[in-house]
């Protein structure tokens, strides 16, 4: 995730000092806080948005303006850094697409089903599969909370890799564990998640 860790001493004290303020409820750290990170969300909007095929008519913007109304909307964050916070976002966007998925799904009764390229996944994260497969975005999404509920710290090293595009390192320091225990973990979701994809949907 480039500019994860960006920006001068200076702008990484400002963003802390308003996570800081954002844990304890400060309503307005939030405004001051994403003028600062906007570019990192587009960033990920964007790397998102090229992971599905859908309706384009939710672009990138769109897309990091839901997720600031998501977040305006919690009321309390608890976000230890910059790298956490941006896992806490690409968690609320992947929540936005899987919800934009199943409602156009719905309208279109079964037309038009978006889908996720696991090819085009973040940094190879899902090396080995041809340039065409791809899988429905509900079933991914199903997929994850079925790993969130077995091993939830799979479930977070899944999600900071697959969905906020952050490195093996910054994966680590956003959930407090060693790169060699995300390594060794991520390559295990990964197979089970193929796995479970594989398998096709269940009733």
């Amino acid at each position: 995730m480039t500019g994860a860790a960006g920006g001068d001493s200076s702008d990484a004290g400002t963003v802390t000092r308003l996570l800081a303020d954002l844990e304890r409820g400060d309503s307005t750290a939030l405004e001051a806080l994403f003028p600062m990170i906007y570019d990192e969300m587009r960033e990920l909007a964007h790397r998102q948005r090229r992971q599905w095929n859908g309706d384009s008519t939710l672009g990138t913007t769109a897309l990091v303006h839901e997720a600031y109304l998501k977040f305006a909307g919690a009321g309390h964050l608890t976000a230890q850094s910059r790298t956490h916070f941006v896992r806490l976002a690409a968690r609320a966007m992947r929540q936005i697409l899987s919800n934009y998925a199943r409602d156009r799904r719905a309208e279109k009764r079964g037309g038009d089903i978006p889908h996720v390229r696991l090819d085009r996944s973040i940094n190879d994260a899902l090396a080995g599969a041809s340039d065409e497969q791809s899988t429905d975005l509900s079933a991914l999404t199903d997929a994850l909370n079925r790993l969130d509920t077995l091993d939830p710290r799979m479930g977070a090293i899944v999600e900071c890799r697959f969905f906020g595009g952050l490195t093996i390192e910054e994966t680590g320091s956003a959930l407090d564990i060693s790169p060699a225990t995300v390594k060794r973990e991520w390559s295990l979701a990964r197979a089970w998640l193929f796995r479970e994809l594989d398998q096709g949907p269940r009733e």
